[in-house]
């Protein structure tokens, strides 16, 4: 397993992370079973936040008697420095330790700097000189903003959306983090569940030796997908290589990826599922998308008024109202056994 370091950080792990957003919708004892043995299967690098509802206080219950051996990522989506003070706080005792490795600012819609006039990074310096933090990182979801974080030589790591359905220039900003010295997160490597080879996935991430990717992990299977490549990593190779471009062909770059920023729609649609209704269809098993529950979302989104609500929300810059329109009809031919999934 290759080990990656995080740029100027100094912090060295397998390239193989634990994404703990998932295990918020697992009960307290199942989640911490699943972060132990993440631990004792070879994973070391840790990422969640304080909008993952109890991820944090799952993490304390699992891992602070170990707390010497990991790092751990938190974020925070605070707007003033008081909120991000408070946040802080709670995130060190959710997770029974003193100080964060990695605190990063969370879906950043700007590169925060000193003398701005949000006090934002003045607060992350403090929180750096009581020693509460080691390291300040940030994530973003739009390409514009993550390079000019990166080029602001502010950020020691940035967390990115990065899989092998990236565009070449967001691929392109692993080579600019390089650059600059600075550490790479991989968020998304499974592009928000459209990609389902593991291997695959990860042969693309070690392509990279600045990138350490964290996967989502909700349950045990999983995990024990992703514990197994410790022992037989995956590398790129002509199968796989292949493998990759027809995944492209197929899935080009306007998809959505369901990070749900576009959330919440005043008509109560759940666009997050509904605008990629007939990818996922496709790519996972079926049966799942297409129970009572599923079809009475699918009628909700029906109704979208066209209202823009979404449009300026998601970072990718999608047209949401056609996709939701193309969705719901490629979905009602479904239903109507028009067609065969």
């Amino acid at each position: 397993m290759k080990m990656v370091t995080l740029g100027s950080t100094g912090i060295t792990v397998p390239q193989n992370g634990f994404g703990a957003l998932p295990v918020q919708r697992r009960n307290f004892e199942d989640a911490a079973a699943i972060l132990r043995r993440a631990y004792e299967g070879g994973m070391t690098f840790f990422d969640t936040a304080r909008a993952y509802s109890d991820s944090e206080e799952k993490i304390g219950l699992a891992l602070s008697d170990v707390r010497k051996n990991i790092y751990i990522a938190t974020k925070t989506g605070a707007k003033t420095p008081d909120e991000m003070k408070a946040h802080i706080e709670t995130s060190l005792r959710n997770m029974k330790t003193d100080y964060i490795d990695i605190y990063q600012f969370h879906f950043a819609d700007q590169c925060y700097a000193p003398g701005d006039g949000t006090g934002m990074y003045e607060t992350m310096e403090e929180f750096k000189r009581q020693g509460l933090i080691k390291h300040i990182g940030i994530t973003c979801h739009k390409i514009g903003v993550a390079e000019e974080c990166v080029k602001s030589g502010l950020y020691e790591t940035i967390q990115f959306p990065l899989s092998y359905l990236s565009s070449q220039r967001e691929a392109d900003l692993t080579r600019l983090c390089k650059e600059q010295n600075m550490g790479f997160i991989a968020m998304k490597g499974l592009a928000g569940g459209l990609i389902n080879n593991a291997r695959a996935a990860f042969a693309y991430m070690s392509q990279f030796d600045n990138v350490v990717p964290i996967w989502g992990i909700q349950k045990e299977t999983e995990l024990e997908e992703w514990l197994s490549i410790f022992d037989k990593p995956a590398a790129m190779d002509d199968e796989i290589r292949a493998f990759i471009e027809a995944e492209k062909k197929e899935l080009d770059g306007n998809f959505c990826r369901g990070c749900g920023y576009c959330m919440p729609c005043p008509q109560g649609i759940k666009i997050n599922n509904c605008a990629r209704m007939s990818l996922m269809i496709r790519r996972a098993p079926s049966a799942a998308w297409l129970t009572e529950e599923w079809q009475e979302n699918m009628k909700t989104a029906e109704t979208c008024i066209e209202c823009g609500s979404c449009l300026s929300k998601c970072p990718y810059q999608l047209p949401i109202p056609d996709l939701l329109k193309k969705n719901c009809e490629d979905y009602r031919r479904i239903l109507a056994g028009e067609i065969t999934v």
